[in-house]
């Protein structure tokens, strides 16, 4: 059963408590926006040099080509120039310097694969356990871990608390999205949806004004996790956080679906007593979908291999957001003129106007398209930085790069979201776990270059711009959602199908039938009739003229 049609609006819909629980899931963006580019902070290289040395700095600079093949001792010890947000960090703190600077992007690395694990095990764990237990045991891991960062004595030991950290964040950053998104109604998902990214954006905005005020990482980080602890009210309060019912029913939990859909009908203000036939009505149909004692079938993300056209959607959308995510670096170099600090900002604002621009463009253009769109912007401004980067003057080089930044953070939000709503509600969590973890990888792959003394970056950027290209090529084989509502099985996911790309998103007719509007006349049973009627005299037809040319025969023998 359609459960946006014929369950959901019986129990009050996008109504007055849905609202509530939809913001209540837009708060945690911002202390996990905070956890997720603190690795900025934490990883910043400062400027140095080694006291008791006359003239250049030892090794000279912080650049690492230029000091790889200096030593790192340094007998007066390091001298360290403020960087403006942390005046100590995991580079100050264990003199990650000259040859042993490999450790800062090694670093990167790791906790971005911690954000990558996260979201396939927490991902695995929404679809067997459910999101709210997903929630609950990522940020009971989350909080030890953040604790022990903040104590944590060596580099070594850094690492995988630090990596675990960054999984715990990840399963609380993907349990609030699709709780968030199973929440909405067809109309609200896409606003909804992008107001939690706005949130994302506020908790990046404060981050640098934190480290301000804490000065010391370990303060930093002891800070972001007492902000995690105020997320205990989600935990405890099972109001503010309750179970997805979609969740619950698709995988044929009625008695607990049952008992959340009354306490939201209580919640929206609906009077169940008043309005017993049409709850008996709900019920008795959902009981009917479900006729015995049920046992709940819980889904895999094995079951995607099974299927004809969901995974080919995950892997075009997991496609096009790990190029989105990769190729932003080769976007934010050319800022790197400003300094440290506003290239920061213009990241954030350019996420802010990607927000903006697709609460516009996407619900009057519908999902593929406004896609389609922002993936084609993306390899353009790319492939102007790659051909005429040398020819161009610096300020048409960093305008290219904003627009080009803007495009490709549009593109990995829209990916992630046009597969919250392409993949079914049973396997939701693990697919959509799946789709993050490769975007995490595209992230990961600036580290892994740097790692590499940044050899190779040129042909990064070229496979990255070809990519885009195959990317758009693929983009056109994806159904649309616009207005539609989330598949729940694996039969209502293979059963979305490609519209064609120039008819309207909202139009879902045959190319031969022209669409015009309802007569005021039209009665459907009248015409059920009139078919019926005409199918009678034809077959009465039949019948008197099969007979007549029998009496002909015997008349003639």
């Amino acid at each position: 059963m359609e459960f946006d049609v014929r369950v959901w609006p019986r129990v009050g819909g996008f109504g007055r408590y849905t609202r509530l629980l939809a913001a209540a899931t837009w708060l945690p963006n911002v202390a996990l926006a905070m956890g997720f580019f603190s690795e900025l902070m934490y990883t910043a290289v400062p400027s140095y040099q080694c006291q008791g040395v006359s003239g250049d700095p030892c090794p000279g600079n912080s650049s690492w080509e230029n000091s790889s093949n200096q030593s790192q001792h340094c007998p007066g010890g390091w001298h360290f120039q403020a960087q403006g947000w942390l005046n100590s960090n995991i580079v100050t703190q264990w003199e990650l310097l000259c040859d042993r600077q490999w450790k800062v992007p090694l670093e990167k690395i790791s906790y971005l694969v911690g954000w990558l694990l996260g979201y396939i095990i927490f991902g695995c764990i929404c679809d067997r356990l459910g999101r709210r237990a997903a929630f609950i045991g990522a940020l009971v891991m989350a909080l030890p871990l953040g604790v022990a960062v903040t104590f944590t004595s060596s580099y070594f030991s850094f690492l995988p608390l630090r990596a675990g950290f960054g999984a715990a964040l990840a399963g609380m950053f993907l349990s609030f999205y699709i709780s968030r998104v199973e929440l909405c109604s067809p109309s609200q998902r896409l606003m909804v949806t992008m107001i939690g990214g706005f949130f994302w954006v506020a908790g990046e905005l404060l981050l640098p004004g934190m480290a301000v005020l804490c000065s010391d990482w370990r303060v930093l980080q002891g800070s972001i996790t007492g902000t995690l602890m105020l997320l205990g009210v989600y935990w405890c309060g099972h109001t503010l956080y309750p179970e997805s019912p979609r969740w619950l029913l698709a995988t044929q939990q009625v008695e607990q679906c049952k008992s959340e859909l009354h306490m939201f009908a209580r919640a929206n203000g609906i009077n169940i007593g008043e309005d017993a036939s049409g709850q008996d009505h709900v019920f008795t149909e959902i009981d009917s979908l479900c006729e015995g004692f049920p046992r709940p079938q819980y889904y895999s993300i094995c079951s995607i291999f099974g299927t004809r056209l969901i995974w080919r959607n995950a892997l075009i959308l997991g496609f096009t957001a790990f190029i989105g995510c990769g190729i932003r670096p080769c976007f934010a170099r050319n800022l790197q003129v400003f300094g440290p600090y506003i290239p920061y900002f213009l990241q954030a604002g350019s996420e802010i106007v990607a927000c903006i621009l697709i609460c516009i463009c996407v619900s009057h253009c519908g999902r593929r398209s406004v896609l389609l769109l922002f993936t084609i912007l993306t390899g353009f401004c790319s492939l102007l930085l790659l051909a005429l980067t040398q020819y161009l003057f610096i300020e048409a080089s960093i305008v290219i790069s904003v627009v080009g930044s803007l495009c490709s953070h549009a593109v990995v939000m829209l990916s992630v979201f046009y597969a919250c709503e392409v993949l079914p509600t049973v396997i939701r969590g693990s697919g959509l776990g799946l789709i993050m973890g490769i975007n995490m990888l595209g992230r990961a792959s600036l580290p892994f270059i740097e790692l590499q003394h940044k050899s190779g970056y040129f042909l990064y950027h070229v496979v990255l711009s070809s990519f885009c290209i195959l990317s758009v090529l693929s983009l056109l084989l994806l159904p649309e959602t616009k207005r539609k509502s989330l598949p729940e099985t694996l039969r209502h996911g293979e059963n979305l199908r490609r519209p064609p790309l120039l008819l309207h998103p909202t139009q879902d007719t045959l190319p031969l039938l022209k669409h015009g509007k309802k007569r005021a006349d039209y009665n459907p049973d009248s015409y059920a009739r009139l078919a019926s009627s005409t199918k009678k005299m034809i077959r009465s037809d039949t019948t008197g003229s099969t007979c007549g040319e029998e009496n002909k025969a015997l008349s003639s023998d």
